[in-house]
């Protein structure tokens, strides 16, 4: 089925069949494993970049710092290593449960220095429970993990990474390169394409400790966060979605309303009205959010968008609501992404014409955790 085709039947109400067998955790690389090993002088740090980004923690490879729809992590990591970094040059697959990588053959002489992670995906792990609702999910899952390894760069220092989340190809679907300081911007290169963008840093690096310890919180997520955090959470996200799509939130007490960031960077009223409950329903029916403090939402992705646009829009919304979440986790809230969406044309809900502005990813936001009584 196409990417368009598998789309609409993913925003349809249909729902999803039986469960089926989700296969290997871990695709199945040729080849002995091989221990990352520590850096020399000056050399990328391959294996803590990992650990901090895409490493299982549980004997199941269930929970990484990476999050994933059901936790069933449908993407694959594949390293083009090249000269000063803690493996020697070459391909290498990424095995994230045992913490080892598999050998796959040499780079080319060109390689840039540094490496690059390039993200593809076994889209059976997300189908086995999600059935038909799965292609969005495995590409949000992608933004994600993406996101997950420039955070890790920036905890280790290391230079600005280079994103590709162009949504141009299926094998990769996404890349991020790690370069050193003295190397050049690719677009100075000859016989090379546009230059990807580079992933700038956030305001104050991240630790290995938040890093790590990052997670969903799990519902009920109540209380309305300020609204000067709102603001700032808006802004991470619309940077990080490049333009792919609009932002907006839904708050609850004590004015319900979407809101959306205003040119000059205050909160405006893009509705009045409450929201939460309609999200629910739009939201795979988890009645849970209808109580959230706060749910923030990327939209757009139209009906009639082709398959770079659908793989880009949602690879974008993975990307910037995972930095959205570790902010918001900063700042003291509990947070959980929300990315199955069935029916919810936003833009029509709000008077629109219909199929143009279609709910992409979400993230839930409270003040409360669920083991707290007060905020």
């Amino acid at each position: 089925m196409d990417l368009v085709t598998a789309l609409a039947r993913a925003r349809s109400p249909e729902q999803p069949g039986p469960d089926t067998p989700a296969g290997r955790a871990v695709r199945a690389w040729p080849g002995p494993p091989r221990r990352l090993p520590e850096p020399g002088p000056g050399e990328l740090d391959l294996g803590r970049l990992l650990r901090l980004s895409l490493t299982a923690v549980d004997g199941a490879g269930r929970l990484r710092p990476a999050p994933s729809a059901g936790a069933l992590h449908p993407v694959d990591t594949r390293l083009v290593v090249g000269t000063d970094c803690s493996l020697p040059p070459g391909r290498y697959g990424y095995d994230p449960v045992a913490h080892r990588v598999h050998r796959l053959g040499p780079v080319s002489d060109d390689a840039s220095p540094g490496a690059t992670a390039e993200l593809s995906v076994t889209p059976r792990r997300t189908v086995s429970h999600y059935g038909h609702r799965a292609s969005p999910l495995i590409l949000l899952d992608t933004g994600h993990a993406a996101a997950a390894l420039v955070l890790a760069g920036q905890a280790l220092g290391v230079p600005k990474a280079v994103l590709r989340l162009d949504g141009l190809t299926e094998d990769p679907v996404a890349a991020v390169h790690f370069g050193l300081p003295q190397e050049a911007h690719p677009a100075e290169r000859p016989g090379r394409a546009a230059a990807p963008e580079r992933a700038g840093p956030m305001a104050d690096r991240p630790t290995a400790h938040e890093l790590l310890t990052r997670r969903s919180a799990p519902p009920p997520l109540r209380g309305t966060p300020p609204r000067d955090v709102l603001r700032a959470l808006l802004a991470t996200a619309a940077d990080a979605g490049a333009g792919e799509l609009s932002w907006c939130v839904a708050v609850g007490e004590p004015q319900p309303q979407l809101a959306e960031l205003a040119p000059d960077g205050t909160l405006r009223r893009l509705a009045a009205g409450e929201a939460r409950p309609t999200l629910a329903v739009w939201a795979a029916g988890q009645a849970w959010i209808a109580e959230a403090g706060a749910v923030l939402l990327g939209y757009g992705c139209p009906t009639d968008a082709e398959a770079p646009q659908i793989r880009r829009a949602h690879l974008r919304a993975g990307f910037a609501v995972h930095l959205a979440h570790m902010a918001a986790v900063r700042q003291g809230l509990a947070a959980r992404p929300v990315g199955s969406w069935q029916q919810a044309d936003l833009g029509a809900a709000l008077g629109a014409a219909p199929g143009k502005d279609w709910i992409v990813h979400g993230l839930a936001l409270g003040t409360t955790h669920p083991e707290e009584r007060t905020p």
